[in-house]
């Protein structure tokens, strides 16, 4: 019965993956939202188009995840987010684009970066939280994690050391992930954690790259402009 009960918490069913997916969720509405923050100019398609998209996907998305068809959710989660990044980058460009032009008002200009860059924070930090490890419910099979595209500080702790801070079967969660693009799209790199595979590092560069882009073209000549 031991032997049953230690395999039974070594390898966790994905559907059982103690991590909730309701920040997912807030986060997908926060885009569509910011997205609604910016001018008609910068919009990909008519105001409203990309919350209504993404409120569209999140039903059969969460009835997916439900009823257990992980892999379902897991390709309807990767296509809002991927439609959502377009949508973003497209705005970005076109933002860049218009600075010359002096088509938007300071104002517009700022609230603009500001949503872009927020949305920089959030976007990103949904494909580390779904690309890391396998995504979470590869992560969720087994207690625990030691292996993936990210270092965090938990993982080099000594098991003793786990042990006596309660975290002997630490894992990220989505707060893990929100924290490393913060802390990308602020100080450009990751901090305390380490990356480790070639394609975290591609995206984090894109990342840092776009954050750079709103702070210092954006940001930087709104304050001119005042």
């Amino acid at each position: 019965m031991t032997a049953v009960n230690d395999a039974s918490h070594e390898d966790l069913d994905a559907g059982d993956a103690p991590e909730p997916h309701w920040p997912i969720v807030l986060t997908m509405l926060a885009l569509g939202g910011l997205y609604m923050a910016l001018p008609e100019s910068l919009l990909l398609g008519p105001r409203g188009l990309q919350l209504a998209f993404v409120c569209v996907m999140l039903i059969p998305s969460l009835f997916a995840l439900r009823i257990g068809h992980h892999e379902a959710h897991r390709r309807m989660g990767f296509l809002t987010l991927g439609i959502l990044t377009l949508s973003m980058v497209v705005s970005l460009v076109r933002l860049v684009h218009a600075l010359p032009m002096h088509t938007e008002t300071p104002m517009q200009l700022l609230r603009s970066a500001v949503a872009l860059w927020t949305s920089n924070v959030l976007v990103f930090a949904q494909w580390y939280w779904r690309l890391d490890a396998g995504g979470p419910f590869e992560r969720g099979r087994t207690l625990g994690h030691k292996d993936g595209a990210f270092l965090f500080p938990q993982m080099t702790m000594s098991e003793d050391a786990r042990r006596l801070a309660g975290e002997e079967n630490w894992a990220p969660t989505f707060v893990d992930y929100l924290f490393l693009a913060f802390n990308t799209s602020t100080a450009f790199s990751p901090t305390d954690t380490l990356v480790l595979t070639r394609w975290s590092k591609v995206l984090m560069m894109i990342q840092s790259l776009i954050s750079l882009a709103v702070i210092v073209l954006l940001a930087g000549r709104v304050v001119n402009i005042f």
